[in-house]
């Protein structure tokens, strides 16, 4: 996978999206294995996720209305995983527990293979909305003893608009500051903060992939570590490209506080008992005119879920509309919100952190 900047917990990795059509379950099968492979999965393990893959794919193209497969390379820190993730946009599960039996069936519902599914991978997860769609994970995992990233857990996906292979909106999670010699030796100690960045490079195509790029680039070589430094690092890195929408987060969830600041027309907001707080950006260019954005200081109290996304997505969407979803995990939360708010044509990026599970 090559060398990974020790600050850096993620960017978004190779992903490949997959229709709905009578070729799917030997196109999931063919792709899954490569970034198997890719991504350092042994021999053994490889034949598991050919056989997650190729069950989620049969799913989608037997009971589905429609959907899509994505495949995605999920990085965290210097460990690499494989995202199956099958989201569809109906008609749901009516009784999910009996779904996750093996070879449970009926006319009109998810079900053969969710089970096997579940048994195969390393982290597995689903939502579903009876009526609406549903979204299933499953992660399998390029070296069985990973550590997981300290205090937060993250999920995000990008899709190019119709028609181009480059997406130009990205984004990326690194630590805010490197930790102090006595905070790696106690183990009391709270996680350190992350920085999260959303970019939506303007336009479509190779140019604004280019300027996404460079953000990113930017985003993991600055040593900034409040929102607004940030945004003036990328700002000075990003001139001459066509210039982007940046929202930079400085998560604190163990702390229970967000720091946001913002240009341009993304979407940032907190969600917390069904409640959506939105943070709002500053009128602006990264790379072209960079305002003095406004600081927006925001709680993050237990429950808290973070979701920032360009505006290929349809900012209207209610929190309340998702009944369980914000307990789920970042990748299915993502998934379910595109769904349901993706219908513009454009590229799309979302980004979700929440706090992570006590073990």
């Amino acid at each position: 996978m090559g060398q990974v900047s020790a600050s850096l917990l993620s960017e978004p990795g190779e992903t490949v999206w997959l229709r709905v059509d009578v070729g799917l379950p030997m196109a999931a099968r063919r792709e899954a294995a490569r970034l198997a492979r890719r991504i350092g999965i042994d021999e053994e393990r490889v034949g598991s996720v050919e056989i997650a893959a190729t069950e989620a794919a049969t799913n989608l193209q037997r009971h589905a209305t429609d959907g899509a497969l994505v495949l995605r390379v999920a990085l965290d820190g210097e460990h690499a995983s494989l995202d199956v993730l099958a989201t569809d946009t109906g008609p749901g599960i009516a009784d999910l527990t009996r779904a996750l039996r093996d070879g449970a069936s009926s006319a009109g519902t998810l079900g053969v293979g969710l089970g096997a599914i579940a048994r195969l991978a390393d982290v597995f997860d689903i939502h579903t909305l009876p009526g609406r769609g549903t979204a299933v994970l499953a992660r399998f995992h390029a070296d069985q003893d990973r550590p997981q990233a300290g205090g937060v857990e993250f999920g995000g996906l990008t899709r190019p608009i119709g028609g181009e292979e480059m997406c130009g909106d990205t984004w990326a999670v690194r630590y805010a500051e490197e930790p102090a010699a006595e905070s790696e030796e106690d183990p009391e100690s709270l996680p350190r903060p992350v920085l999260a960045m959303m970019c939506d490079g303007l336009g479509h195509g190779p140019q604004a992939a280019r300027a996404g790029e460079v953000a990113q680039e930017a985003f993991r070589a600055s040593r900034a570590t409040r929102p607004q430094q940030v945004l003036e690092d990328l700002h000075r890195a990003m001139r001459g490209t066509r210039g982007a929408a940046v929202a930079v987060v400085r998560a604190d969830f163990a702390r229970g506080r967000l720091e946001f600041a913002g240009v341009g027309n993304t979407t940032t907001c907190v969600v917390t008992d069904g409640r959506r707080t939105s943070l709002l950006s500053s009128p602006g260019i990264v790379g072209a005119h960079l305002p003095r954005a406004r600081t927006v200081v925001a709680d993050a109290g237990p429950g808290a879920v973070l979701v920032m996304h360009s505006d290929g997505l349809n900012d209207r969407w209610a929190a309340d509309g998702f009944p369980g979803l914000f307990a789920r995990r970042p990748p299915v939360i993502a998934a379910q919100i595109l769904r349901d708010a993706g219908a513009r044509r454009d590229d799309i990026g979302v980004l979700v952190l929440k706090e992570a599970p006590a073990r």
